[in-house]
């Protein structure tokens, strides 16, 4: 039998699993949203019995409340799988739901008395079924062309599956990304922004670049710190995970984890499928100018 790949889409409320839904069938794949649970089990003698070429990528949208049901049942068949949970901040969430006036399910189901109560209970939902393996991205700040691009990135439909790497740098004071797998704090780290000539700069910039890169405590920092990443990633594609996020964090995301991001990607793009995203430079970059 042919191999399929399955896409188990889930997450939290109002983090944009339909928007995510919308992208796989763009690219090709079968979608399917809130299918019945009671009729689980015919849907998955459909997928493996099926000639369909429909059935060859499939994406399968559900709750949280099915979601371990789901989960479960994709486990016994003898294709590809893959889970992609969608995250988003408690404060974007509710932001979200008030600006478009939707209701949240926890809330039609009489589950919860307020809109606070349902997403705090839809996270508590998914707390003792996540896994390491999970594809996780937080669209708290992603626009919807990021959101697109991650979603191609790790979904794409002529790619073979391999591990792959994204590295992010981002700033502590516009909050951390939810879909780190590693977070690394570089705030000891000399900060160029002290230097008047290189503060409106970022770690693009190869005044700045040098300047973090150039420092006795940043060399020895990454000697350390690649070493870690060289085992953990080594290990990490041994058991099967397919993607694995670093973000590496300083005060405003401009100058010392841009540079870090930077050189972390130029020193594994030739060992692994690798992506790079500055999440808050040209935020920090325009408040500074404004002020």
């Amino acid at each position: 039998m042919e191999d399929k790949r399955i896409i188990l889409i889930s997450g939290m409320s109002g983090a944009g699993k339909s928007t995510a839904s919308m992208y796989l069938e763009d690219m090709g794949y079968y979608c399917i949203e809130n299918y019945p649970v009671q009729l689980l089990d015919q849907l998955m003698d459909l997928i493996e019995e099926s000639t369909d070429p429909r059935y060859r990528y499939i994406a399968l949208c559900t709750s949280a409340q099915d979601f371990p049901q789901f989960l479960q049942a994709l486990k016994g068949l003898d294709s590809t799988v893959d889970v992609l949970f969608l995250d988003a901040s408690d404060s974007v969430l509710l932001h979200r739901y008030k600006s478009t006036r939707r209701a949240h399910p926890l809330l039609l189901s009489n589950a919860a008395n307020t809109l606070e109560e349902a997403i705090a209970a839809e996270r508590q939902m998914f707390t003792q079924n996540m896994h390491s393996f999970f594809t996780v991205i937080d669209t708290s700040f992603l626009s919807n062309k990021a959101f697109k691009q991650r979603v191609e990135q790790y979904f794409s439909r002529t790619a073979v599956p391999v591990f792959s790497v994204s590295f992010e740098s981002f700033g502590y004071k516009y909050g951390v990304p939810l879909d780190a797998d590693l977070m690394i704090d570089v705030r000891f780290l000399p900060n160029p922004y002290w230097e008047e000539s290189l503060r409106l700069y970022s770690g693009n910039d190869d005044a700045v670049y040098h300047y973090v890169m150039d420092k006795d405590e940043t060399k020895e920092f990454l000697e350390r710190l690649t070493s870690f990443m060289d085992y953990a990633f080594e290990k990490y594609a041994e058991e099967g995970k397919n993607h694995f996020t670093v973000a590496v964090g300083c005060t405003g995301g401009q100058h010392r984890s841009v540079a870090v991001t930077n050189y972390l990607y130029e020193h594994y793009r030739t060992k692994y499928n690798c992506y790079r995203n500055h999440r808050d430079e040209a935020r920090w970059v325009t408040e500074q100018k404004d002020n």
